[in-house]
């Protein structure tokens, strides 16, 4: 099978946006490709953060990731500080990237917006760690969503400059686009963050999530429960594509076209769908967070796992660069 590589910050409780984004599409790919999962650490440090939260934050990830089905039997789950072959390759590659590519990502702009000159070497150059991560473990395949396509095109372009110096050492990676589209936020303007609060977590109690939904924004042209209103501009309404059955979604579809259905009714319709596949996950959730030491030896086992293959991937880099 095709190796396959991806990461996840831990800078935040996961939300129903990175699993529809990201973590369900990674279980459906434990059974098609060779799979390494990291736990970024070093890219999280990258911004304002308490170092007294991220090693809390990155167990409690490590085990909501299991709850939500990635197997250690079908894949590598590590935490990218735990293999320091990702920093010293980092090292490496960044000498074959040049400072105006990096200077054009659109997420450094976006972050630096305003106080560039404040920027610090390590955001400016998270895309050179990011290299650094997949080809490392010399993956063939990297799953992204449409805001990380630059940073491998990047990174392919890091790989063409090496290779041609030093010898065909790794391959060029290829994309695998999320199927998910990208989760809005429930107040419907931005993308789903914990930071703005427009965010369900995947840990949220059935009460949690439905006093969220309760307020979150719909067709604001209905003003009464006899309004009809149209679905395609209710933001709410597209999660019913993530959560609800195709039969369900067009029965809500025309009910709130015709005013059969009120806002609270479809939002009661999708908790219930929510719930279905949000419970099963909150209760693993619980059971991983009893035996905290069950995760760390998991994440432990695919930290050796991935050191083994980093090891030998860094030997043949030095002795390529004529340091052996």
């Amino acid at each position: 099978m095709q190796r396959l590589f991806s990461g996840i910050q831990p800078t935040g409780e996961p939300h129903i946006g990175n699993y529809l984004g990201a973590i369900r599409n990674w279980v459906a790919l434990q059974d098609q490709y060779e799979c390494l999962f990291c736990i970024v650490d070093y890219h999280a440090i990258t911004i304002d953060y308490d170092p007294k939260e991220i090693g809390p934050r990155t167990l409690d990830l490590a085990a909501t990731l299991l709850a939500c089905g990635l197997d250690p039997k079908k894949c590598l789950l590590f935490v990218q500080s735990e293999v320091p072959e990702h920093t010293e390759l980092a090292w490496i590659l960044s000498t074959c990237t040049v400072v105006g590519d990096l200077a054009r990502m659109h997420q450094f702009k976006e972050k630096t917006e305003g106080d560039r000159h404040l920027a610090t070497l390590g955001l400016f150059a998270y895309p050179t760690l990011q290299t650094a991560d997949i080809v490392l473990y010399k993956a063939e395949v990297v799953p992204v969503g449409e805001d990380q396509k630059q940073h491998l095109e990047l990174a392919r372009e890091t790989v063409r400059r090496f290779n041609q110096r030093f010898g065909p050492i790794f391959p060029e990676p290829i994309e695998l686009l999320s199927p998910a589209a990208r989760v809005m936020g429930l107040d419907g303007e931005q993308k789903m963050s914990k930071s703005r609060g427009n965010h369900v977590a995947l840990a949220d109690s059935t009460d949690a999530v439905w006093a969220k939904l309760r307020p979150a924004k719909t067709d604001e042209a209905r003003k009464r429960r006899a309004d009809p209103g149209n679905p395609d501009r209710c933001n709410l309404f597209s999660y019913h594509g993530f959560f609800s059955p195709p039969e369900e979604v067009a029965t809500i579809n025309a009910g709130c076209r015709s005013a059969a259905i009120g806002c609270v009714d479809c939002k009661k319709a999708l908790h219930a769908n929510m719930e279905r596949l949000l419970g099963p996950i909150r209760e693993r959730l619980a059971d991983y967070r009893a035996r905290p030491d069950d995760v760390r030896a998991a994440l432990r086992d695919g930290a050796a796992r991935a050191s083994t293959i980093a090891r030998h991937t860094m030997e043949e880099v030095r002795q390529a660069l004529g340091l052996r």
